[in-house]
């Protein structure tokens, strides 16, 4: 450490320095600190606030010291696990109010946002240019991790400061095991911390002028549902408008609770069906990211003297602080290692006993077991994003029950939590979720399967004493206050994933399908005992955001991953092909994928949609009879970019991003076979032939009836008989795929041809969805995000998110 920056540390009040951790010095020789340096950055992430900061105003007070001008950096990039349109739109809410707050305070504020997933950080793009970089102690992952890759990756020294516990996490000197034992360690120290008032450094130097080269955002003038839609991250996880992002937010939260509910806190905190502002606080949020500070929080809770403050401190001091440092202080607090030694045994013991039943990621996360109070609570969590913390021990015991075993249990607790909650990934988090697995916690006896001796919570005798059918109520009201009544003309993939994912967020939706049944290109042709996928042949999942619906498809049931034998044809002769892709496919048709996504939803089949018109403020939609199908908030279109155009042909903004969209058809034949041919493969791309791909459907799990195959002509052949006859086209293709595969007898049953007129698009946009926010209408499709079936489903996906965040601004 430089010796400036030794006598700026030696400098700071004794209240400051208690808090800072030194992670890396950079050798004298090595680094130029103040000497040649520009500035002291922040790394400001989960303490979102310009007051009552001890990490800005540890960097304030050191570059008050040095010399040196404060610029604080925030980032938000695409590359954490559960980043999605909620929690993104709650941290820039956040950093818009604190890039107001560091103006007024005459700090230069950068924040940062990055669009793809796996983005660098662009702190490190300045961090050689600082003297030191003043980094939050924010212990929960992946930040510690975080900080020490930053560390070991600039010559600039690093300095950690617990921001966000009263007393800091360092001096407490260990992890409790117990609250019990934390309260009595700790006592003497908030004792001393929380009713001292708390005095911001105010700085001494001009705000930082330089040219930081760097892409950063102006957030007072930036529309944050945009720059969501414009990230790679999870679209269907929507903004919450009830639980906007901030300090203005929060304070207000705050006062209200103080004014209503704190004094009945006690008596209520433990009734999940009473609404804000009785019962708890609903704070979370803000404490997790920082918007508030727990100093205050906690300061007026005591100054109140009201009946419920004691409880109310306890919970904020002991349960979560002891939460923190317990994440501090653990090597591994995703891992079944961080349990007690007795109940890590116990379960372990325990993890082969036979469950009820287990459930699928999809069928937990969409709250759809079955089970009453588990599914409110699953729903309130998906669509509200919190859950009130005395459901959430019988919630998280219940999966102990329902996952295959301990690990599997506690992946999927932070999963759901973490993806869903505001307050997700936060120590908190940690403590409630292991706390389920027996952490803070003692043996029960005697052991239960399953659990051991790991206190059991039954969440039936949890029903009993709950008013089950107002707290429904109350996790099933608005997302908005304001719910719009939403139309989705098209019923394939993406048209069914906008659906069911705006249905999940409580938003009305009815789609409207020309087919006989809901699929569009996902279908199946089922006649003659025989199945035909006559469509998409398979799909595959390259996307996380795809993958885990794709995991849970297989599980229930719905779809199998494809293990068939695949290889090339040309000119008469076959090769095997090696390696390749992981398909998958529906069961006992690709039809199954469109039935399970339009299962909950309110879908009208054989409906042929031929005008949405603009009136007052709404769109009304009619079909080919002039019929009224009814007036609606918004209007989605998910259809390919002609039928879509037609249908939207006065929307000049969306009309013209359409017309440059280009589908090509595909010709598909269905051939019965009498008895089956004599190949060994069940998949073959063909060479230098009309036939661009031939599928054995047979062979695929769960289809019924005899020897029935699929072929697919190549996007050229099939623009060249684009208007062919049927007849002829299943002729010529049949011939064509005999010619390429060699086979010489063969007896076909029958054959039948289908054109699918807009197959795949010749250059798909990469734009996810088109969106005219002021008209209040959008279209999605495969042809938005690429020309597959993943594809549609992100697009369907992104096209909800952009509902979903429309109506939190309005």
């Amino acid at each position: 450490m430089s010796k400036r920056l030794s006598e700026a540390r030696r400098a700071l009040p004794p209240h400051l320095s208690e808090r800072v951790r030194v992670i890396s010095n950079a050798p004298d020789n090595d680094h130029p600190s103040s000497d040649y340096s520009e500035f002291v950055v922040y790394w400001m992430h989960h303490a979102v606030r310009a007051h009552e900061n001890p990490a800005l105003d540890v960097a304030v007070h050191v570059s008050n010291s040095m010399g040196l001008p404060v610029v604080v950096y925030q980032g938000l990039a695409g590359n954490h696990r559960f980043n999605s349109d909620r929690h993104h739109a709650f941290i820039m809410e956040g950093a818009r109010d604190v890039e107001q707050q560091l103006e007024g305070r005459g700090i230069r504020y950068a924040f940062h946002l990055g669009s793809t997933s796996g983005g660098d950080t662009a702190l490190r793009e300045i961090s050689d240019r600082a003297a030191l970089i003043i980094a939050e102690d924010f212990p929960a992952p992946p930040f510690p991790a975080w900080t020490k890759a930053l560390a070991s990756s600039t010559r600039t020294p690093v300095w950690c400061v617990d921001a966000c516990c009263i007393v800091p996490m360092q001096s407490v000197g260990k992890a409790f095991d117990r609250a019990f034992k934390f309260r009595s360690a700790t006592k003497d120290g908030f004792e001393e911390r929380v009713p001292q008032m708390w005095t911001d450094v105010e700085p001494e130097i001009s705000r930082c002028k330089s040219d930081l080269g760097i892409d950063t955002i102006d957030l007072s003038t930036a529309a944050i549902h945009d720059l969501c839609a414009a990230c790679d991250i999870d679209h269907s996880v929507g903004p919450v408008a009830h639980t906007a992002g901030g300090s203005e937010a929060g304070y207000g939260r705050w006062n209200e609770f103080v004014e209503k509910g704190l004094s009945q806190y006690a008596r209520l905190r433990n009734d999940a069906a009473v609404a804000f502002p009785l019962g708890v606080s609903r704070l979370s949020p803000y404490l997790h990211h920082g918007h508030v500070s727990p100093f205050r929080i906690a300061r007026e809770a005591q100054a109140s003297g009201v009946v419920g403050a004691s409880k109310f401190l306890d919970e904020l001091l002991i349960w979560r602080e002891l939460a923190h440092n317990f994440c501090f202080y653990a090597d591994d607090v995703e891992s079944l290692a961080s349990l007690p030694t007795w109940a890590r045994d116990s379960l372990d013991e325990h993890s082969n006993d036979a469950r009820p039943v287990t459930y699928s990621w999809e069928t937990l996360a969409r709250g759809r077991t079955g089970n009453r109070l588990w599914d409110a609570a699953q729903r309130s969590l998906l669509a509200h994003g919190e859950l009130h913390n005395n459901v959430r021990m019988t919630w998280g015991k219940a999966l102990l029950s329902w996952t295959a075993n301990p690990k599997e249990a506690l992946e999927t607790l932070i999963d759901l939590n973490h993806r869903y909650a505001l307050d997700g990934n936060d120590p908190n988090s940690y403590g409630g979720l292991l706390w389920c697995l027996g952490l803070f916690d003692r043996p029960f006896q005697p052991p239960k399967p399953v659990f051991g001796t790991v206190r059991p919570r039954s969440i039936e005798r949890h029903a009993e004493r709950l008013d089950l059918e107002k707290y429904e109520t109350h996790v099933g009201r608005p997302v908005h206050p304001d719910r719009p009544e939403v139309a989705i003309v098209g019923g394939g993939i993406s048209g069914l994933t906008a659906a069911r994912t705006l249905a999940d967020n409580n938003i009305d939706v009815k789609v409207f399908d020309r087919g006989r049944s809901p699929g569009g290109r996902a279908s199946t042709r089922v006649y003659d005992g025989r199945s035909f996928d006559h469509g998409a042949q398979y799909f595959t999942a390259r996307d996380d955001r795809f993958r885990r619906y794709v995991q849970s498809w297989v599980q229930d049931g719905i779809a199998a991953r494809g293990e068939g034998h695949i290889g090339v044809a040309k000119a008469g002769s076959i090769e095997t092909k090696n390696g390749g892709t992981d398909r998958v496919v529906g069961v006992p048709g690709m039809s199954a994928i469109a039935n399970h996504l339009a299962a909950d939803v309110n879908v009208s089949s054989g409906v042929n949609v031929k005008g949405v018109d603009r009136i007052d403020h709404r769109w009304r939609v009619v079909d080919d009879q002039q019929a009224d199908l009814g007036s609606y908030d918004v209007v989605i279109v998910a259809a390919p970019p002609e039928q879509a155009a037609h249908l939207i042909d006065n929307n000049a903004k969306l009309s013209q991003a359409i017309s440059e969209v280009r589908m090509r058809p595909c010709w598909a034949v269905m051939v019965a076979f009498r008895e089956p041919p004599a190949l060994e493969y069940d998949g073959l791309f063909v060479h230098d032939s009309p036939v661009g791909w031939a599928a054995r459907n047979t062979s695929k799990p769960g289809r019924p009836g005899g020897e029935s195959w699929v072929l697919h002509a190549t996007p050229d052949w099939s623009e060249d008989h684009r208007d062919g006859d049927a007849r002829d086209v299943a002729e010529l293709l049949l011939q064509a795929f005999l010619d390429a595969t060699g086979i010489e007898e063969v007896r076909v049953e029958s054959t039948d041809a289908h054109r699918w007129l807009y197959s795949q698009a010749y250059e798909p946009l990469d734009v996810g969805c088109l969106w005219d926010a002021a008209e209040r209408i959008g279209v999605c499709g495969d042809w938005c995000s690429g020309s597959r079936i993943e594809g549609a489903f992100l697009s369907g996906m992104a096209m909800a998110g952009r509902v979903l965040s429309h109506r939190s601004t309005v």
